[in-house]
């Protein structure tokens, strides 16, 4: 390109959202009052008006910055005013022009412009740059809508390599900073390589437009077939009886899957299984079964979730306010939210509850569930034989569901409640399976991320369940189910503690019950002491419960019939209201007796104590063994008579006495089965005050397994068979010395009462129970 050698000054007339080209034809509609100035002004002298374009759109009147120095000097052609009064102006590029000089007007704008025009010399270079410029935008006017074949024929015989580019260029859906930026390319060779890279590019992107063009049109058809498919399904749905056809059902059915949150497996599971559900007719039996499936499928939560409270002192307060005692398993529980709270993440732990009933086990976890802010669920597992009930039915069979643990996941409609698990003990097996075998699955905290139901046939997410499982009696709960779990043992309640209950919680409960006010009914401290000495020996509270709302009911006949407005509950009125005294009090027996010990025992509702009687008829030696013993209780027996008749010269015994007389051993309550070797102590020291005839101390009580060689080795629970101790009115324990160490879990208030005597063999024993001098 070269500059001509005259400079000229010409009207500016300014253009938004527009660009001349040189050799460029174009209408341009006029309706600023400078601009219109201009063209006329134009017209009075040569018809050459100068072209920018404003850098700014929207600039209603731009000044000298606002405006591109690089621009188009144009011919006036022809110039019509419209009714509107906008001025229409065909115009014709004629060459570039730079403005050097910008002279603003009163009614219009001139510049100084410099004017430049291309070479028309043509390099083999040019030549081969403008063969591929003119390939290039045939391939375009083949892929693309905005230019046709016909406007590559119309550049196509342009000879001139500046005029060419510039036609291409304006053929181009360029934006404005795009086409300014060709139109400043003075150099014609850049200005052919600029639009050769820029159609290589536009080329691509067409050919990339076409193929998902093509994608989007195969898609649509297959929709279309789909749609003509599913009309035709309709229509012989229709005919068969099922009027409304299933699209509306599959299409609510495919919602709610989506929604529900599946994980990647599960959820190609359901499809799949929509999928069948959709092809198959209403009256089809497997219909019924596959539909049932998918609402499981979406009842079930995959991902909602509580947001866990870890305040520790709120959850210390509320199991504070719910239960007495039981500092061991609130311990438990906080120790939980204080890990969960530095770490913010924690698979559940598997805690077992473990005690006599009427403790408050199931009502400690239902505060545990309100403590961390979680859903509570409760399934109880009492009777529980076939493993089915655990793991759920498998879909072939008629009426098969889910086991019991989604059933509880549904309800629960949360994936971390807290999940109870009631009665674990009292699981059985037969014939139908084992389901103590498949909880082992899920109280695995390393497994139970992958439970798999029968009926699911999909694995579920378990972990994330804190679990609290229940029980009376460990000793029936298989070894590999009970390993498991964490077992937290709640042994009972103490006076104090269940006088404390009886105030705070039972008995506001049965006055609300009963219609009562607590004016209506006050129980003084005596008569409630009283009820929990005389009329109830038990562990937990629930007979004490029971007693408080026979009182109630008794009361409200009083209150309805004899109007009167207030009743106060004393020691001396009890025996009006709920008779006499059912238990005593104070002591085991009232006097030392000969042949009969005090024995501890634990039992599945606590502890309790044991009279064992030995009585001596004359005879050939025969043991005789009477109560409903157990095979372990017996052996004990045999023991504790080889290890007297071993130590007969020692004690001060006839060496003959087993062949000359019959030795009867007794425990009462012969309709309760008894079993467990810690009886083993009392039942010698019954041997030996039978046969010396030397009484036996009666606040003396003992507990102990023997050896055939006297040693006393340590027994469990303890902690229950002191508090039974301690209602029976005992003030001496004779306890294995081994047990020292458990002494520390006995409530202090039971351990003032009490006095511990440790032994490590019989001797000593005998030495402390039995009265007169030591042997």
């Amino acid at each position: 390109m070269k500059k001509k050698s005259n400079e000229k000054v010409v009207p500016l007339l300014p253009l938004r959202g527009l660009l001349v080209f040189p050799t460029m034809v174009l209408h341009i509609d006029v309706g600023r009052e400078r601009s219109v100035a201009a063209l006329e002004q134009a017209l009075l002298e040569d018809n050459m008006v100068f072209l920018a374009t404003q850098k700014e759109i929207n600039i209603e009147h731009p000044e000298e910055d606002d405006l591109n120095e690089i621009g188009t000097l144009a011919h006036v052609n022809q110039m019509i005013k419209l009714p509107n009064g906008t001025i229409r102006v065909l115009v014709e590029g004629l060459e570039r022009a730079k403005w050097t000089s910008y002279t603003e007007g009163d009614k219009y704008t001139t510049v100084l412009a410099n004017s430049y025009e291309d070479s028309t010399e043509k390099t083999p270079e040019l030549e081969a740059l403008m063969r591929l410029l003119l390939e290039y935008f045939e391939k375009y006017s083949k892929l693309s809508k905005k230019a046709t074949l016909e406007t590559y024929g119309t550049v196509a015989d342009i000879e001139e390599p500046g005029r060419l580019a510039d036609m291409i260029a304006s053929y181009l859906p360029l934006k404005m900073v795009a086409k300014q930026e060709v139109l400043e390319i003075f150099d014609v060779k850049k200005r052919l390589e600029w639009l050769i890279n820029r159609l290589h590019n536009e080329q691509e992107v067409l050919e990339m437009e076409k193929k998902i063009s093509a994608r989007v049109k195969q898609a649509m058809e297959r929709t279309q077939k789909e749609f003509y498919l599913r009309e035709q399904m309709k229509a012989i749905q229709s005919e068969l009886g099922d009027k409304d056809g299933k699209t509306g059902e599959v299409s609510d059915l495919r919602k709610k899957i989506d929604k529900a949150g599946m994980p990647e497996s599960t959820l190609k599971a359901a499809l799949k299984e929509l999928d069948r559900y959709e092809k198959l007719p209403s009256a089809a039996a497997e219909s019924g079964i596959i539909r049932n499936y998918l609402d499981w499928l979406i009842a079930i939560p995959w991902t909602k979730s509580t947001t866990d409270r870890l305040d520790i002192n709120h959850a210390e307060t509320i199991l504070n306010r719910d239960h007495e005692g039981l500092e061991t398993v609130k311990e438990r529980v906080l120790e939980y939210l204080a890990v969960r709270q530095l770490t913010k993440s924690l698979r559940g732990p598997i805690l077992c509850l473990a005690g006599p009933p009427g403790v408050g086990k199931t009502s400690l976890a239902r505060s545990i569930a309100l403590s961390l802010g979680r859903e509570f669920v409760r399934i109880s597992l009492g009777g529980v034989r076939d493993e089915s009930e655990i793991r759920g039915h498998r879909r072939t069979y008629v009426g098969a569901m889910p086991g019991r643990i989604i059933q509880g996941m549904k309800k629960a409609g949360t994936v971390n409640p807290v999940f109870l698990l009631d009665e674990i003990d009292k699981m059985s097996n037969d014939f139908r399976g084992d389901p103590s075998s498949a909880m082992l699955e899920v109280l695995d905290s390393e497994q139970n991320n992958t439970f798999s139901d029968h009926y699911l046939e999909e694995t579920y997410d378990l972990s994330n369940v804190l679990f609290v499982a229940t029980a009376n009696d460990l000793g029936s709960i298989p070894g590999p189910l009970r390993d498991r779990m964490e077992i937290i043992t709640i042994a009972g309640y103490t006076e104090i503690e269940k006088q404390s209950i009886a105030k705070n919680h039972l008995l506001p409960k049965q006055l609300k019950e009963h219609g009562l006010t607590k004016s209506q009914l006050q129980m003084r401290d005596d008569g409630l002491l009283d009820i929990i000495r005389y009329y109830t020996r038990e562990a937990g509270v629930r007979s004490l419960e029971r007693q408080i709302a026979s009182i109630c009911r008794k009361v409200a006949k009083q209150v309805v019939s004899s109007d009167k407005k207030r009743v106060v509950i004393k020691a001396s009125s009890l025996e009006d209201l709920i008779g006499k005294h059912k238990f005593r009090y104070g002591q085991a027996e009232t006097e030392n007796q000969i042949g009969v010990a005090t024995g501890l025992a634990y039992t599945t509702v606590g502890g309790d104590t044991l009279q064992i009687e030995v009585s001596l008829t004359k005879g050939k030696g025969k043991l005789i063994l009477t109560g409903k013993l157990g095979d372990v209780m017996k052996e004990s027996a045999q023991t504790a008579l080889s290890f007297v008749r071993s130590k007969t010269e020692a004690l001060g015994l006839d060496p003959d006495f087993h062949e000359k007389h019959d030795i009867h051993i007794h425990v009462p309550e012969g309709a309760v089965p008894k079993d467990g070797p810690s009886a083993g102590i009392t039942i010698a020291t019954a041997l030996v005050s039978a046969l010396s005839n030397r009484a036996i101390r009666r606040e003396v009580g003992m507990t102990g397994e023997i050896t055939l060689r006297g040693r006393v080795l340590p027994i469990g629970g303890l902690k229950e068979k002191t508090l039974s101790a301690h209602r029976a009115g005992l003030t001496t324990i004779i306890i294995p010395k081994d047990n020292e160490r458990d002494i520390e879990e006995i409530p202090e208030s039971v351990r003032n009462d009490l006095t511990f005597k440790l032994v490590s063999h019989a001797d000593e024993v005998l030495d402390l129970a039995l009265e007169g001098d030591n042997l």
